[in-house]
């Protein structure tokens, strides 16, 4: 039987994806603009697209390409089911063009696992929008920068003379699509959106979000009233993604392809049901000792790993044996930062060394 995954969250690109992602037919109810129906041309569109894979910098690369959600577990059944869990809602999410609520405790991997997406479907740079308690849709999605063409409508008669482009077509420039906004570009393939710790949001932001999600598109009032009736009016305007423009007509977003929506919590506050009915939800786990090695060889590779085998592994194993006290949350990124220390050619005093794992591995639910 054919594989039905796109994503293993194994750090490896999937080839032939691309093809795959374009080919996915949505269910019925998830159907959005057609293709013959975008008002961007292939070209126009294909274009932004190559750009935005451009964009992605090294170090998200190496982000997705060192995330690790590894089901080979050797101590029990509950870890390879939360592994399988994760993995197997990242492609419903695919499939069903539903966005995800991925929970879980500080450093379990829920923001790393976008960027692991976004690397292994070959999706380009990741979008991100970090909440916080100011936040609100309207940010999200575009922002009008009505001061600068105050400033610009004060030019003198002779210098407005000169202006080659009408005002209709010169509002465009004081516009931005956010995070949001921009993933809702349409394209041939979905981009990877992050929309982290929606947990500490205003309470309505969740409810706000819910018609974007349910009809893939949104309107730009500004735009909207400089359009002319029965006219296609275009309107460049700039996109989250740095010196990448996109025409807009008629002051309208439509998707074509859903965009694969990470939403992560730390399970700080709960969310409304026609909020959680709209995205599939799973908890990130924490990783067992065996994932735990396959992260460390992934951010130090084969080698570095094998030569200092004896150290990491003990480290690994103080790691657990803290994390194991309930009340004392720890990130695997703490472990991380303490291999490299102690394994990086510093050979610290004994006394020196424990003091620096009682640093580095101190909880984070500890006020000191």
């Amino acid at each position: 039987m054919t594989d039905w995954r796109l994503f293993h969250g194994n750090g490896k690109q999937n080839e032939g994806v691309t093809e795959k992602l374009k080919q996915l037919k949505p269910p019925p109810w998830r159907q959005f603009i057609k293709k013959e129906d975008i008002l961007e041309t292939t070209s126009e569109i294909n274009q932004r697209w190559e750009k935005v894979k451009e964009l992605t910098r090294e170090k998200d690369i190496q982000r997705g390409r060192n995330f690790r959600i590894s089901s080979d577990d050797q101590n029990g059944t509950d870890v390879s089911k939360a592994v399988n869990d994760v993995i197997n809602a990242v492609n419903a999410g695919i499939y069903l063009r539903r966005p995800l609520l991925v929970t879980g405790k500080p450093g379990s991997g829920k923001t790393s696992l976008a960027y692991a997406i976004a690397y292994e479907l070959n999706l380009g740079s990741v979008l991100s929008w970090s909440i916080t308690a100011r936040s609100t849709l309207h940010e999200g999605l575009y922002r009008y920068d009505a001061i600068a063409r105050l400033q610009d409508a004060q030019l003198t008669s002779t210098q407005l003379r000169e202006k080659k482009k009408s005002e209709e077509q010169e509002i465009g420039k004081y516009i931005t699509l956010g995070a949001l906004g921009t993933a809702f570009l349409p394209s041939y393939l979905p981009r990877i959106l992050l929309i982290d710790e929606i947990d500490k949001s205003d309470i309505n932001l969740p409810n706000d979000l819910l018609n974007i999600f349910e009809e893939g598109e949104f309107v730009i009032p500004e735009l909207v009233r400089r359009s002319q009736p029965g006219n296609e009016n275009t309107f460049q305007v700039d996109t989250q993604d740095q010196d990448i423009k996109a025409n807009i007509k008629n002051g309208r977003v439509q998707c074509h392809a859903f965009p694969i929506i990470i939403m992560t919590s730390n399970g700080e506050r709960d969310f409304p049901p026609a909020f959680k009915r709209r995205c599939l939800r799973v908890r990130m786990p924490e990783p067992s000792e065996e994932a735990l090695k396959t992260i460390v060889k992934a951010h130090f590779g084969e080698k570095s790993f094998e030569e200092a085998k004896s150290k990491i592994e003990s480290l690994i194993r103080n790691f657990l044996e803290q994390r194991g006290n309930q009340s004392q949350e720890r990130a695997t990124d703490q472990l991380l930062n303490t291999i490299y220390l102690l394994t990086n050619g510093i050979d610290p005093l004994e006394k020196d060394e424990e003091s620096l794992k009682e640093i580095l591995f101190k909880s984070l639910t500890n006020s000191d």
